[in-house]
């Protein structure tokens, strides 16, 4: 399933808050695997580097963990709104 994205705005921004918004409705729960950077690449037919600032962005966010060698997981309890 591909996604249409705004070409002409920041293109890891909008990856970043679709996969947050994953996160927030529970597509993606607390401790799982996110896609891999193939997979999410090929989701949004962008290229792995913008994937992988996306993930360092939800890591910074506190919405993700990265496991050298391993993948990145949604975090134990991902901050809330509220």
């Amino acid at each position: 399933m591909s996604v249409d994205l705004d070409r002409t705005r920041s293109i890891w921004r909008q990856v970043a808050a679709i996969v947050a918004a994953r996160i927030a409705d529970g597509t993606y729960p607390a401790r799982t695997k996110l896609p891999s950077v193939v997979e999410l690449s090929a989701e949004f037919s962008i290229a792995s580097s913008t994937v992988q600032k996306v993930y360092r962005h939800l890591q910074e966010q506190g919405l993700a963990r990265g496991e050298v060698g391993i993948g990145t997981f949604v975090a134990d309890e991902p901050p809330t709104d509220g």
